[in-house]
């Protein structure tokens, strides 16, 4: 359990104990009205335990978090608003009749379930699709790692200004790849294994016409990636 779902486990009790105070210290009609409120009441407090545990099961991240608020205030607002209601039935207990009080309760629980089902729906499309990104822009990240700091291990001029230049280019080229692009980047990968290894072994020489090859093929990826996304 983490600290959020600890946090609303503690609420729920608080919001457990105050309704029951409020539920018996008063000297309500003790009807079937009365108890269906009470039982419901207890209901939606308790399902937010529920709530919480969907809502925030994932891997703990910013990003998991921030996706289960829209579940959890989904709880949150079937608990306020049954509550509410719940009180109002209490105190009308002797007049409300027994059908209109079940018949609300269940609908509200219903619309609220259909909710929740809902928002985890999307939230496991979302979570799907960013894993999916991830995947597809992991081959450019990568290349771009490498690249990055090539200039910075460079100590001649001429060869520092191209690695920079190139640096560039990779920073500026659309990331998402696709089955298209595998042969291209699978060359454009091993064009930057071997400028990684000139830089590293102090071939200026061949830094030069490596770095061209690497922006040529990457500006010929560029322009298959953009031809793939206009069909």
């Amino acid at each position: 359990m983490n600290k959020i779902q600890t946090k609303g486990l503690v609420t729920v009790l608080i919001f457990l104990v105050v309704f029951s105070l409020i539920a018996f210290l008063p000297p309500f009609a003790m009807t079937a009205v009365f108890w269906i409120s009470y039982i419901f009441g207890t209901v939606s407090i308790l399902a937010q335990i529920y709530v919480m545990k969907i809502a925030f099961e994932g891997d703990g991240t910013a990003k998991s978090k921030f996706y289960g608020f829209p579940i959890a205030k989904i709880g949150v607002v079937y608990m306020v608003a049954q509550l509410i209601l719940s009180v109002v039935f209490m105190i009308m207990a002797a007049v409300i009749p027994v059908w209109l009080t079940i018949l609300l309760f269940v609908i509200l629980l219903a619309v609220a379930a259909v909710g929740l089902i809902a928002a985890d729906t999307v939230r496991d499309e979302i979570n799907i699709q960013d894993k999916k990104l991830s995947t597809k822009t992991s081959c450019m990240m990568t290349l771009r790692s490498i690249v990055y700091p090539l200039a910075g291990q460079c100590e001649e001029e001429n060869a520092k200004k191209l690695l920079q230049e190139l640096a560039d280019q990779f920073r500026y080229s659309d990331p998402v790849s696709s089955e298209v692009l595998n042969d291209i980047e699978s060359e454009i990968e091993s064009l930057v294994g071997a400028l990684q290894t000139a830089v590293n072994e102090v071939r200026y020489s061949d830094i030069a016409p490596l770095c061209r090859r690497v922006g040529n093929t990457l500006e010929e990826r560029n322009r298959l990636c953009k031809l793939n996304k206009g069909k």
